[in-house]
């Protein structure tokens, strides 16, 4: 009996050992959506903003998770094939079950997956500067409206010191968010006495790699000896090739400076920069910051990208859409721990006036009915070294205006 009684109790203490060792079931997890294409022509952009939300999901698990469960990230790769971000999202929030979703860049991808998170009643965090003229019930926009970049950008451009601009060459990958992006520009320029013959406005599709005849375009366009500064909403890889060509046309930013929407240190790293020093970005945040929360978030993520084989792990940078993604997953936990639950409509409710103290060294607001975030607005000048010398910014975090007030029709639009 005794040897019964022994061998019992030994059984029940390995029975608990081995439960204590187990590996965690999906039960005990809350599944987390990342959707960025990690090949195709925005590889060079967004695979840097998958890496950031597994590591915001680490550091949330690090520190005891989300409502006591750990974050369990499903990653997909749409390919930069827009219809397939539809077909992935669908996956994501019927067959995995995610409670949430960060992900896209392009306003096209974004696009194609609203109406699943509308059908579905999912949720997703976009987390790049887009055009505006949207607002979603199931979408946060952690990037800027065009009020938090494009239009302070060439205010900036047209100031005297900015350099006074007189002529603009509106540049393009051709798809939505460029071409509203000049649209709200157009308008806000012909508001300011801007004629039509001094707007030259140009696109290019995905993936574009010869510019040397629109950069022929951009010379000739200058020469009237006017002021000329283009205004470039080029996205991914196109991007190298364009300031490649920049510098073999010997282009300046003293000639006639490119201000860009669409590249930050990310889309620098594969280009030469000593001939594109004093072109400009503008963008809500810059790695070249100087704050405590930047110094600890560039120096997580350099951590994070050696210990978990990111190629040239030694030079990695932070950027925009990368601090805007990190904000979101933050912000995301913090709203599921006040609502107490991952339902969608409890956590949308429990988002509203949320503040997270963010790497920009600002305190962000998600504004209480616009789905958008309270931002500050840096314009950068590129330096030798891929990195950029803050020239300009707000004071403090701007409201975003989803609807352009340049925009015939908006009057009276403001969230939902």
């Amino acid at each position: 009996m005794q040897n019964r009684r022994s061998f019992i109790k030994a059984l029940v203490l390995s029975a608990s050992i081995a439960a204590i060792g187990a590996p965690v079931h999906a039960a005990d997890t809350i599944k987390v959506g990342v959707l960025h294409s990690l090949s195709g022509t925005m590889a060079i952009s967004e695979t840097a903003l998958k890496n950031t939300a597994l590591l915001a999901i680490e550091e949330i698990n690090a520190s005891g998770g989300v409502l006591g469960k750990q974050l369990e990230a499903v990653v997909v790769d749409p390919a930069s094939d827009w219809p397939l971000f539809a077909e992935k999202a669908r996956q994501l929030v019927s067959q995995d079950k995610v409670a949430v979703v960060f992900g896209c860049w392009t306003s096209v991808s974004r696009k194609s997956v609203n109406p699943v998170f509308k059908e579905l009643n999912g949720l997703l965090f976009y987390p790049v500067q887009y055009e505006g003229e949207e607002l979603e019930k199931n979408v946060f926009y952690t990037g800027a409206a065009p009020n938090q970049q494009a239009i302070p950008a060439v205010e900036y451009l047209m100031s005297e010191e900015g350099g006074g601009a007189k002529r603009f060459v509106l540049l393009g990958t051709d798809y939505v968010y460029p071409r509203t992006t000049n649209k709200i520009l157009r308008a806000f320029l012909k508001s300011k006495g801007v004629k039509d013959e001094d707007i030259l406005e140009t696109y290019t599709p995905f993936g574009h790699s010869d510019y040397q005849t629109i950069i022929a375009d951009i010379k000739k366009f200058a020469s009237t000896g006017r002021k000329t500064t283009v205004i470039s909403t080029i996205n991914g890889d196109s991007n190298v090739p364009f300031y490649k060509e920049l510098g073999n046309a010997g282009l300046k930013a003293t000639d006639v400076p490119v201000v860009a929407f669409s590249v930050g240190e990310e889309e620098l790293r594969g280009v030469d920069t000593k001939p594109l020093v004093g072109h400009l970005a503008a963008w809500n945040y810059f790695e070249s910051l100087k704050n405590a929360e930047n110094t600890a978030f560039i120096a997580k993520y350099r951590a994070w990208a050696k210990a978990n084989g990111v190629p040239n792990a030694d030079t990695v940078v932070t950027n925009d859409p990368m601090e805007a993604t990190y904000v979101g997953i933050h912000m995301w936990k913090q709203a599921v721990e006040k609502a107490g639950s991952t339902d969608t409509d409890k956590v949308i409710a429990a988002l509203s006036g949320q503040t997270f103290k963010a790497p920009s060294g600002f305190t962000l607001t998600m504004d209480k009915t616009n789905h958008h975030l309270h931002k500050p607005v840096f314009i950068g000048e590129v330096r030798a070294d891929g990195q950029f010398d803050v020239v300009w910014q707000t004071k403090q975090p701007i409201r975003a205006q989803p609807w352009s007030p340049y925009i015939a029709g908006n009057e009276g639009k403001q969230g939902l």
